[in-house]
């Protein structure tokens, strides 16, 4: 076998994203707000042959409620991945997602504009 010189010792095991989710890109159903909250309706997945590891840690930190990009962090996963996983655990019923009000909202332009002018008189 012939070394690479773009992997070491310290990389570990690569995997690519889409080699995860087997080639899918996007969730099954909707997409997922990056402040959205998920949560385990189950308390552990039995073993079936479509639940990955990712599909049970998953689980394991929804157990109490946690944002998207929280739970991608935490699991250390990027962050398309986490929302493919998502979208099969939702629907096999196995979390539930609420979103925030404001993030289902459009936002208020005069408020953006206010912003704005704040962040060009400092």
């Amino acid at each position: 076998m012939t070394p690479h010189d773009w992997l070491d010792n310290d990389a570990g095991p690569v995997v690519r994203p889409y080699a995860m989710t087997q080639g899918r890109v996007a969730p099954v159903d909707c997409d997922f707000d990056l402040v959205a909250f998920v949560v385990a309706t189950v308390p552990d997945l039995t073993s079936g042959p479509q639940l990955q590891p990712e599909h049970h840690a998953i689980v394991a930190a929804a157990w109490e409620p946690i944002s998207v990009v929280e739970l991608a962090s935490q699991l250390d996963l990027a962050l398309g991945v986490v929302r493919v996983f998502l979208g099969d655990l939702r629907s096999a019923g196995l979390i539930s997602l609420y979103e925030p009000p404001a993030a289902s909202q459009p936002h208020d332009v005069d408020v953006l504009k206010a912003v704005v002018n704040g962040l060009r008189a400092l």
